[in-house]
């Protein structure tokens, strides 16, 4: 395979068309046999793997490149997610437009070729897929979460955190699944997996949820403000399932996808097996 194949992949597996603004290849490779894989892959990750002989080296977060200035754009993705829920359109637009402003503005000072120019000068083959695995974990846990609940209208906080950790990624995760808002014995009401919208959309998303009728979020992490905010509105609940877990669920499904078509895949990076 090579690099193209590779990205050509994981959109397949995520249902995308096209290359999201936060994913990019930024040195390509033909005849793609050994990957090297991570959540956070850098400098030293890069020089490891040339020095140990692998073909690819594939981070999960974006840290270089157009990837990383364009990040912002994939957030727009909660929009039709929001809707889905029942939010109106309009509404979902100007909830997020404050937290996508924010992060268009803070990537706008990065030093955006750090990364991707010393993977050229290494001229190893270098990619990043990022939202493409998060829509792989995202729809997965809103499946199984659906799956297990779904003739249970009372089904409780804990009983959901209950239901995370039997899935591999989160019982061997230090960081295990928390009830941020709420209390173990609280109901769930409808639950919304929200996985992949780049980052996390700040209160104003989480309150359009909840006045849509959703009762708890799962998320992989939960700033402190919008935790205190929710808390505030006092009508939903928040699962933190766990960042890196998270992102291990999407990798992991992908990376086996990899294996199935004849290549080496090595995972290090804080992916969880």
């Amino acid at each position: 395979m090579n690099t193209r194949e590779i990205m050509e992949l994981a959109l397949k597996l995520a249902g995308l068309e096209e290359i999201p603004a936060d994913s990019v290849i930024i040195t390509e490779g033909e005849n793609i046999k050994r990957v090297l894989m991570g959540i956070d892959m850098d400098t030293p990750e890069l020089l490891a793997a040339m020095e140990l002989g692998y073909d690819l080296v594939i981070g999960h977060h974006p840290h270089g490149g157009s990837a990383t200035i364009n990040f912002h754009k994939v957030m727009l993705r909660q929009i039709d997610k929001m809707v889905e829920f029942g939010v109106p359109i309009n509404k979902a637009q100007k909830a997020l437009k404050e937290r996508m402003s924010k992060i268009e503005y803070d990537a706008h000072s990065s030093n955006y070729d750090r990364l991707a120019s010393f993977a050229r000068l290494l001229d190893i083959p270098y990619m990043n897929i990022h939202i493409p695995c998060d829509i792989i974990t995202e729809n997965f846990l809103q499946k199984y979460i659906n799956q297990k609940f779904e003739a249970k209208p009372r089904t409780t906080l804990k009983e959901v955190v209950d239901a995370l950790l039997e899935l591999p990624e989160y019982k061997k995760a230090i960081t295990k699944p928390a009830i941020r808002v709420g209390s173990p014995e609280d109901f769930a009401g409808k639950i919304a997996v929200l996985m992949a919208g780049g980052t996390n959309g700040g209160e104003k998303v989480f309150k359009a949820y909840f006045e849509a009728g959703v009762g708890t979020i799962i998320c992989m992490h939960l700033p402190e403000d919008v935790k205190k905010a929710v808390i505030e509105q006092n009508i939903g609940n928040v699962i933190v399932a766990g960042h890196m877990a998270s992102d291990s669920i999407g990798i992991n499904i992908f990376a086996e996808e990899l294996k199935k078509r004849g290549l080496e895949v090595h995972k290090i990076g804080g992916i969880i097996e």
